[in-house]
Parts: C-alpha cells; structure tokens; sequence
C-alpha cells in the first residue's frame, strides 16, 4: 500500500512568503501605477487563487499523464505563438498577448516555456533509453533533434517581438543538453559557434550600424541598444532603481514609502520596490530565501531517477535561476534590462500561472520521491 506525505513545506512555505511580498510590493508600487490597470493587488491576489486550483489539478493528474500530452501541448504552444503574429492586436509595438475582455491579457511564450521543458525531457530520456552507449552520430542526432525543438518557437516569439522570452527557451535548452551526458567536443563546437554569433553580431552593431539595420531592421538594432544601455548606467529606470536602493538604508523607507518611480514598477522593477520598502537586512532576506528554494530544486533533481523527472526539473531550476539573477541584476546595474520578470513576486498573470504549472510538477516529482511502502 502506498502512503503519501502531505506538501513538501521546504517548498511551500518560501511560496507563501513570495505571495506576501508580491502583495506588499504591488502595494507600495500602485501610488506609481496607472488607475486604468485597476486593483492590481486583487487582481494577483486573483492569480494566485487560480494558480493554487492550476497546481492542485496537476498533481491529482500526476506528471505521468502530463508527459503523455508533452508533443500536444508543445504544438498547441507554437500555434499560438503562430497565431499571434496573424490576429494578436498590437500593444506598444508588439504583439506578445491576447486580449481577453474583462479578463486581461494572454501571453503564450510563458507557457511556451513549459511546453518546451516537457517536449525536450521526453526526446532526451529517449535518446538514453534507445542508446546506453551512444556514438558521436547518436549524440548529433539529440543535438539535432532538440535545437531544432527549440528553434522554433523561438523565431516564432522573435518576431512578436519577446527577445527576452527567446532567451530563456535557449537558457532552458542549454541547460538540459549539457546536462544529458553528450560528448564534451559538443559543447566545445556550441561554445565556440555561440561566441562567433554574439562576436560578429556585437560588431556589426557597433561598428556597421547602417549594415546592421539592412539585415536585421530598425526594431532589432533598438532592441539590442536597450539591451546594451546598462553598460553605462543610463536610462532613467535604472538611475531611478539604483537610487532607491542605494538610499533605503538598513531598514528601508517602510511600507508603503516608495521613495521615486520606478517605470514597471510592479513587475519589471518590483525588486527595487521591495529593497526601497524594507531595506538591506530584508533584502539580504529574500535574496537568501530565493536561494534557498532554487538550491532546494536542484537537490532534487539530483537524486531523482527518473529520467523524465529529472530533466524537466532542470529545467525549471534554470529557468528560474536565470530569472532571478537576471531581474535582480538588471534592477542593480550589473546585467543588462530586458522584459525579465521576478518568478512569484512580479504582477501578471500569464507569468504567474506558468510558474504555478512548474510549482505543480515539482510537488509531484517531490511528493513521488517521498512515498513510503507499508
């Protein structure tokens, strides 16, 4: 007979913590967000309350049925992103949602995430099961196989555009390839491939600029000079974050109290909110918090068997480790500002859903490494 344990609390209780700073920073950020976005506070307090009923559906469900829909839902995904660029309304230049009335905003690339980890721990535990000494043409054909998974809806979210969604599809690809026991001479070869497209591309941009917006347009050279305008500490969303922070003290100006505004305050820039609030010691707090539960992820993919669990829970860490150093560090100047949000604590409801689907997945690959036979 099988006995399950309740909900893994080193798991939970860090969730329960970002869902209250998510609603103490929305909070303190709504004196500098516009009235025409409503309550934002209910709305995510909404958000989450869907989230919880999201998580308690997949682990009744079990990963072992999610698995068997991975290639449907990785389809269902990309038609999405396809049917974006065809019927999406823009907003601000982009078209990166649906509109739902009197709902909000759909985006699919957060969800396209997900489809993406599911698809490509399916073909990689394959590749094993198939190969128990795989040559260097079996190692090519995973290669193969996976980039090309990920390529797609990554020049589908590209031309939205969603530069920073496209990131984090190659940030999770990279992170389970490397990760899959493939011949080192691969990473070598996609290391030195990576580098001479970054090389070549950075001195086209800065060297070639009219070449530049020939092949690639307008948009694309304004999108990577965004990108690259942290090198000098310019622009006013972080001049104004860095201020914050850097004035808040030990203990910060209190809730409530945001000293400046911060552009995207409530997703984007929540981070600078929340150090502004409460200072360096709760800051220190939450860093460490962040840290503990990504650790926390990644302990668990390590002593899991399963090949599928594993590798979908790679995923995940990355994803989120990446977002969390990513936000963080474009909030204090040391990486450059992209359209990154804080999992768990940056309004919006697409993103938060996402991370409440992977939420869901982890407790069930840690509820199944906890099982006790009686």
């Amino acid at each position: 007979m099988i006995k399950r344990k309740a909900f893994n609390l080193n798991i939970l209780i860090p969730i329960l913590i970002f869902f209250m700073i998510s609603l103490l920073c929305i909070k303190s950020a709504s004196i500098y967000t516009s009235s025409s976005l409503g309550n934002l506070v209910i709305k995510q307090t909404i958000w989450y309350l869907v989230g919880i009923i999201i998580v308690i559906g997949i682990v009744k469900l079990e990963n072992k049925n999610i698995y068997k829909y991975g290639v449907i839902i990785y389809i269902t995904g990309n038609l999405l992103l396809l049917f974006l660029l065809f019927f999406a309304a823009p907003i601000n230049g982009s078209k990166c949602w649906f509109t739902i009335p009197k709902i909000g905003s759909f985006q699919p690339s957060e969800f396209m995430k997900i489809s993406l980890m599911l698809l490509l721990s399916i073909i990689i535990e394959k590749h094993h099961i198939k190969h128990k000494s795989p040559t260097l043409k079996d190692d090519f054909v995973l290669l193969t196989k996976t980039f090309l998974v990920t390529l797609i809806p990554s020049i589908l979210t590209f031309l939205e555009p969603d530069t920073g969604a496209v990131i984090m599809y190659f940030i999770i690809y990279f992170a389970m390839i490397i990760t899959s026991n493939i011949r080192l001479r691969w990473f070598v070869i996609l290391g030195i491939l990576t580098l001479g497209l970054i090389g070549s591309t950075t001195y086209i941009y800065y060297f070639k600029s009219k070449t530049f917006i020939n092949l690639f347009g307008t948009k694309m050279f304004y999108r990577i000079d965004r990108i690259f305008e942290w090198k000098n500490g310019t622009g006013m969303q972080l001049e104004n974050a860095i201020a914050g922070i850097g004035s808040s003290g030990l203990f910060g100006y209190g809730f409530n109290k945001t000293p400046i505004y911060f552009p995207e305050s409530s997703t984007d820039f929540i981070f600078a909110v929340y150090s502004s609030n409460f200072g360096f010691i709760l800051t220190i707090f939450l860093i460490f918090l962040i840290a503990y539960f990504d650790i926390y992820i990644i302990k668990l993919a390590q002593k899991n068997t399963n090949l599928k669990n594993k590798y979908i829970l790679i995923g995940i860490s990355s994803c989120l480790i990446f977002q969390h150093i990513q936000n963080i560090g474009m909030t204090l100047g040391i990486l450059p500002i992209t359209g990154i949000t804080l999992p768990f604590i940056s309004y919006g409801g697409s993103s938060l859903l996402s991370y409440m689907i992977m939420l869901g997945i982890i407790l069930n690959i840690s509820k199944e490494k906890k099982r006790k036979y009686i």
